[in-house]
Formats: structure tokens, C-alpha cells, sequence
């Protein structure tokens, strides 16, 4: 279902833009939830976050990897997550355009590829780039990729930091917690949402 919101573009702030179009989907172990995607009709920005039915889970959701079986993990990653695997110090914050997704734990890993491949061709092309920069990232390319394949000698963390309480790892062996305060005041939640309850979207429907 589309509806407007009658608000304004964060981005390129055109007057009342923004439309916002909702789904309501089962996730398997993760229940129901709703799909919602706020766009803007003028510059094509968008955003797409899952709220679960069931209200907001815990701030940080955390699962320890240290076999191939823990790589097909469901993972639900709201717009507002921080994701770290602090083993490779590598922290994805969520900007302007983070979108929510449904994923796995080899999903997720993919991504930090792609990111760490995306540096790694920058710093090939600066003339004078640093050699240990270098060497750390092609480390970290290389120990993602033995990861990805299922290779895993040792253990890692993947963590979920989600302010607005929305991002799960679906699995036995997460573990949870409500985020501190001071975790709160430094954590970003990326571009401000006008979405915040199923039962903002629930009156709007």
C-alpha cells in the first residue's frame, strides 16, 4: 500500500515528495513483520526498514562464528544498524543511503567484500599510498574471502548495533542486550526516518 507523507526530502528537500509504501511478511524464526519503503517521487531517494510485529527487540544482537554452518544464519538489518566484526576492526555505519535487508551471515560478509574491495582499488590508485594500508587491506580481503568460503580456522563476532531496535540475527546461539547510553550517543541512525511503529503505519492504512 502507497501513502503520502507529506513531508519533505532529506536529501534534495523538494516540498511534500516523500511516499511511503508498507508490506506486511513472514520471516522464517523471525515472525511477522512489516515491510516499509519511504521514497522521494523528486530526486528517486529511498529507504527500506523492517519493523516486527512483535515491537522492538534488543539493542545489540552478537553471534560468535566459528564453523560453515553459522554462514546460511538469517539476519534482518534495519536501515539504523551498525554492523562490526571487531576481529578485522571493520565497523559499516549506516548513511544517507542505508536500506534494511534480509540476509545471511554469508550475505553480510559479502558485503564487507565489497566495501573492502571498493578501498582497495582506491588505494591502488593514489601514487603515493601507504604500503602497510595496503598490506592490512589485502590481509583483510584475504581472510573475508577464506570466511566466505567456509574456511574458518578461527573464530569471529558479527555484531548488530541497531538504536532503533529493529536488526536480528536469527539464531539459538545470539546473544542480546539493550544498548548503554553512551553507545546510544555514538551510534548514527543514518538518514532521520518519519517511520517509527507499526501503528503510525497501521493508522495510515
Amino acid at each position: 500500500m502507497e501513502s503520502e507523507l507529506n513531508m519533505d526530502c532529506f536529501i534534495c528537500k523538494e516540498e511534500k515528495s516523500l511516499v511511503m509504501l508498507s508490506r506486511v511478511d513472514e520471516i522464517p524464526y523471525f515472525g511477522e513483520h512489516t515491510q516499509v519503503t519511504v521514497k522521494c517521487n523528486s530526486c528517486g531517494w529511498r529507504q527500506t526498514d523492517f519493523i516486527p510485529a512483535e515491537g522492538k527487540k534488543s539493542g545489540l544482537c552478537s553471534i560468535i562464528i566459528d564453523n560453515a554452518d553459522f554462514l546460511s544464519t538469517r539476519v534482518v538489518r534495519s536501515s539504523s544498524c551498525t554492523i562490526k566484526i571487531p576481529e578485522l576492526d571493520l565497523e559499516v555505519y549506516p548513511g544517507s543511503d542505508s536500506t534494511g535487508f534480509v540476509s545471511n551471515i554469508e550475505g553480510v560478509l559479502n558485503r564487507f567484500d565489497g566495501i573492502v574491495n571498493m578501498v582497495l582499488r582506491q588505494l591502488m590508485k593514489e601514487e603515493d599510498v601507504d604500503s602497510n594500508s595496503l598490506t592490512e587491506c589485502i590481509k583483510i580481503k584475504e581472510k573475508l574471502a577464506c570466511w566466505i568460503r567456509g574456511e574458518i580456522s578461527d573464530s569471529f563476532t558479527i555484531e548488530f548495533y541497531d538504536p532503533r531496535g529493529h536488526s536480528q540475527i536469527l539464531h539459538e546461539n545470539t546473544t542480546q542486550r539493550e544498548l548503554t547510553q553512551k553507545e546510544l550517543d555514538e551510534l548514527p541512525t543514518g538518514t532521520p526516518s518519519p517511520v517509527i511503529s507499526n501503528e503510525e503505519i497501521d493508522h495510515r492504512n
